[in-house]
């Protein structure tokens, strides 16, 4: 008998096409503004990603490169490529996974470790093969300018000159013995920065800035590259807390002459160079701002290096200010902000107040700096135009549930600086983007549009190019939710999350939300899944479209449960700074209120509440039923955890621990060895067999310890996978294991019979 179309099967959650239906991604505007160009998945294959264009002008769409004409056989990626996809997250995808404008015709498309120029006109595109070798050509980009297209091959900078296609290497080569390279992002720098570059071109393509990074000073950590059919064992140059980091020099390279420069960007007073952090590095016509951070991360400093031309050595770079952007007890949270303003300034975004805020920074050092904001979080910078007199950017000032655009005036122009500031400007931002859920925005370069991508609880992502008010001009992907949808054959067994606010030990709110199964009696007692992540940087409760798996969860019967503890995002440094050198404790706490607040509840029976989580969420998993009282937790199901932050890396760990030698009771406390003897709870341990990220010896540790004393628990593996189990096949496994296990613990008559 066939199988009712509107059961929602695990296969069918992660089949294609997509359940959420076409999500656009990499979404980014031409030079001039008259396209937007985007990623999307086909439809018979959600991760392979083809680029699309918008005309602006006409309100169409067409197909502007179909990945498998351009590329049939997928290649083989570099262990390099492999590490940055995983730790830009977009490890699985398959296809064109990113690109770079040029000129307003021109696209360079990255597929397969070799580079295409795309040229556009008015027929079909032209697509020049401009690489062609063994080498795998990473981290490509057009500069600035629009002349070279550069990228970083077997650990060194090299450029192509488009008009002549001449290629030169810009950089010295590596010397792999030495574990030296130039033009790339470090291990920390990826992970914890979001800094996943090392080099950066001028506006005019006079000069390019690139890093050399020696990583003779990091530990050798052994990894075991574990696979189907095969063991490798990677030498991995990884930072553990305590541990030296790499040393990362900057130089910058006269285009014109070949003539190279460095730059002395680190502070005399802050220890060794691997004790001092290359954070961000940004041009502005000829003045190249570098932001650096001390090996405490609790100074941000912005330097300025000028450039001017010397009658006989030619241009030269040398440092004109430098000034302090924040200052914080306990610890920075780094921002990608920056924005020139020309001769005003630039604008940026700092925690100076407690709360992330727009930062004006007049260009005279003497002027002190204006703040945009309040008691609330900005998120994003997105424009910043002295020409208009203001700016745009995202943030959650309407409610710590929805991020939203807003417009802010900034002081006019002219006059000395002293009356520029002086005068009165409306700096109260203006909410530009539709309440009720929650956005992400790419800004025109003008400044006039912006593609907005928006969802609810009720509508997955929309995508449109709406004008600088937020009006729409048309969609882009308008993803309605009708007959024709992915969706629409489980549409009418849809639940939707309700939000409330706990309170914490300090009286802080903390925000839930609760999904109920379709057709919720509230004269039943329901079982319940904690999902927890409980980290710094993430915010789990949103009011945005969810995992389709939310609802898969719901439809067995479960009723799903998330708070986001103090220390998560979103919140302000108050909110976050009470993990400083603890964690583990009092997020445990929070989650702790929310587990009471559920038991308190009639429809939920109290006997039956799982907890789960990946990464930060299951090291939450593990210290939560760990510190809880005995039976608090029916089952619980922890992914690829942190175990011991000693086994962690340096800029993550510090940043909130310090160092084990500066807080060896902090570590041991923030470790789950010490209560693992409180296990009584059943227990799932899920990890990938080649995680570079929170290596597989932090799992297998504590399988050792549980061992030791006899604690039985549960174990699942996944061979050749990294810090995120990826592709249909292996993402259905991972959901029927998990659900056989809550299943079995949790023994809802609401759940059928079926388990892998």
């Amino acid at each position: 008998m066939p199988e009712s179309p509107t059961v929602l099967t695990i296969e069918r959650l992660y089949g294609s096409p997509s359940l959420s239906g076409p999500a656009p991604r990499g979404v980014k505007f031409s030079p001039d503004g008259q396209r937007v160009t985007f990623l999307k998945g086909r439809p018979d294959e959600q991760d392979r990603f083809d680029l699309w264009q918008f005309d602006v002008k006409t309100g169409l769409q067409s197909r502007l490169i179909d990945s498998q004409l351009l590329q049939p056989v997928e290649a083989e990626l570099s262990e390099m490529e492999k590490a940055t996809r995983e730790r830009k997250r977009i490890a699985g995808a398959k296809g064109i996974v990113d690109y770079d404008w040029g000129t307003a015709d021109t696209l360079l498309v990255p597929m397969g470790g070799d580079l295409f120029l795309v040229t556009l006109g008015e027929g079909a595109p032209q697509v020049r093969q401009l690489t062609e070798n063994d080498a795998f050509e990473t981290d490509a980009k057009v500069s600035q300018g629009g002349r070279y297209a550069s990228f970083v091959r077997d650990g060194a900078l090299y450029a192509i000159d488009l008009p002549s296609g001449e290629e030169t290497r810009l950089s010295p080569a590596a010397e792999p013995d030495k574990a030296i390279s130039y033009g790339v992002a470090e291990f920390v720098a990826q992970e914890e920065m979001h800094r996943f570059t090392g080099y950066w071109w001028s506006p005019d393509d006079r000069h390019v800035a690139y890093t050399r990074v020696d990583e003779s000073t990091v530990d050798i950590i052994p990894r075991f590259d574990i696979e189907a059919d095969k063991v490798s064992v990677i030498e991995q140059r990884y930072p553990r807390a305590g541990r030296p980091n790499a040393v990362v020099d900057l130089f910058v390279r006269d285009m014109a002459t070949g003539e190279t420069v460095e730059i002395k960007w680190r502070r005399d007073d802050w220890g060794p160079a691997t004790d001092q952090y290359l954070a961000r590095v940004n041009w502005a016509q000829d003045t190249l701002f570098v932001q650096r951070v001390n090996r405490d991360q609790t100074d941000l400093d912005l330097v300025q290096f000028m450039a001017f031309q010397h009658p006989s050595k030619g241009v030269r770079l040398y440092e004109a200010s430098h000034r302090t952007l924040d200052r914080q007890p306990n610890w920075i949270n780094l921002s990608t902000d920056f924005k020139s303003l020309g001769g005003w300034g630039n604008a940026l975004s700092d925690e100076t107040t407690g709360y992330r805020q727009i930062c004006l920074l007049p260009a005279s050092g003497s002027a002190p700096p204006r703040h945009i904001g309040g008691d609330w979080t900005v998120d994003e910078l997105k424009m910043a135009s002295a020409a208009r007199m203001d700016i745009h950017f995202t943030g959650f000032k309407d409610s710590p549930l929805e991020r939203h655009l807003y417009r802010a005036g900034i002081p006019a122009l002219g006059g000395t600086t002293a009356q520029r500031l002086s005068r009165d400007v409306d700096l109260a931002p203006t909410r530009i983007t539709e309440p009720g859920k929650s956005w992400a925005i790419t800004m025109a370069p003008d400044g006039k549009s912006f593609v907005g991508t928006s969802s609810s609880p009720g509508q997955p992502p929309q995508v449109g190019l709406y004008r600088a008010d937020g009006s729409l001009i048309a969609w882009i992907e308008e993803n309605r939710l009708d007959e024709n949808h992915p969706y629409a054959p489980f549409l009418a067994n849809h639940s939707e999350p309700e939000f409330g606010t706990l309170k914490a030990e300090d009286g802080q709110d903390l925000h839930y939300s609760i999904l109920k199964p379709p057709g919720f009696d509230p004269a039943k007692k329901y079982p319940v899944i904690v999902e927890v992540y409980g980290g710094p940087h993430v915010q789990t409760v949103v009011n945005e479209w969810a995992r389709v798996s939310d609802q898969f969860y719901a439809r067995e019967g479960y009723i799903l449960f998330r708070l986001d503890n103090r220390g998560s995002a979103n919140r302000g440094k108050q909110f976050e700074d009470v993990i400083y050198r603890r964690t583990g404790g009092p997020e445990v706490r929070d989650q702790l209120v929310g587990v009471d607040w559920l038991k308190s509840q009639p429809f939920v029976d109290a006997s039956r509440i799982a907890i789960q989580g990946w990464s930060y969420g299951g090291y939450m998993t593990l210290m939560t039923v760990l510190q809880a009282p005995e039976g608090t937790f029916a089952a619980a199901a922890a992914g690829a955890p942190v175990t011991d932050w000693r086994l962690y890396d340096t800029f993550y760990t510090e940043r909130y621990m310090d160092t084990p030698e500066d807080n060896p009771d902090g570590y041991e406390a923030s470790s789950v060895f010490p209560y693992v003897d409180n296990l009584t709870t059943p227990l799932l341990l899920m990890h990938g067999m080649a995680d570079d990220n929170v290596t597989f010896d932090n799992t297998t540790r504590l399988m050792a310890a549980l061992q030791e004393r006899g604690k039985p628990f549960e174990l699942m593996t996944y061979p050749g996978q990294r810090h995120g189990i990826r592709g249909e096949k292996l993402q259905v496994h991972l959901m029927k294991t998990r659900m056989a296990f809550l299943n079995r613990h949790l023994k809802s008559p609401n759940i059928p019979e079926g388990s892998p």
